[in-house]
Parts: C-alpha cells; sequence; structure tokens
C-alpha cells in the first residue's frame, strides 16, 4: 500500500478540471476534483444516476441546483448531498487557487 496525500501531486496550469479516482469499488467511487476558474458550460447541467456527497477542501465555489433559486457558495468544510438525479452545475471556483473537491459517489 502507498500512502498518497490529497493535496499533492496537483498540475500547477489547469486548462481543464482534474477528476481523479481515489477508490473505485462496486458500489461507491470516492473521486478528487481539482478545478481553477471552471464552471459548467452554459445551458449543461450533472444529472447523475448515482447519489453524490460533496465536501469542499481548499479553495471556493458556487453551486447551482436546479430547484433553487440562489446559488450555494461553498467554502472549505462546507459539504452537501445531491441525491441522484439531482440537476446541478458549477457556477464558479476560484479565480487565484486551487479548488479540491472531495466527492463519493454511490
Amino acid at each position: 500500500m502507498d500512502k498518497k496525500n490529497i493535496y499533492e501531486n496537483i498540475p500547477f496550469v489547469l486548462p481543464d478540471e482534474v477528476f481523479e479516482n481515489i477508490l473505485d469499488q462496486p458500489t461507491f467511487r470516492l473521486e478528487r476534483i481539482v478545478s481553477m476558474e471552471h464552471s459548467t458550460p452554459e445551458g449543461e447541467w450533472y444529472d447523475q444516476d448515482k447519489n453524490e456527497w460533496v465536501i469542499l477542501l481548499r479553495g471556493s465555489a458556487s453551486l447551482r441546483l436546479e430547484e433553487r433559486a440562489q446559488p450555494i457558495t461553498l467554502k472549505p468544510g462546507d459539504y452537501i448531498f445531491l441525491p441522484a438525479h439531482c440537476r446541478h452545475r458549477v457556477e464558479w471556483t476560484a479565480r487565484n487557487m486551487q479548488t479540491i473537491w472531495l466527492t463519493i459517489h454511490y
């Protein structure tokens, strides 16, 4: 078993978000996402078949849920549960630093 660190091995330049499976099992997936100035393309929504629990570890971000009028701003330590088929999108992530997310899909 190799020891790893959630804050290491992140590219300095991020033209695209980085999605990394940390643990992938038949019933769930643990994923690290790294963003910097990223957002979901206009008019697009995530609509996933599985539940998702998300915690923001570093940076900041804003999520928009289709059923909510106001976006949800996240700071380090904030987490949210997104049930399957909860349509959502990332409005923005921090400009001057990496935003690191940890997600569990189940």
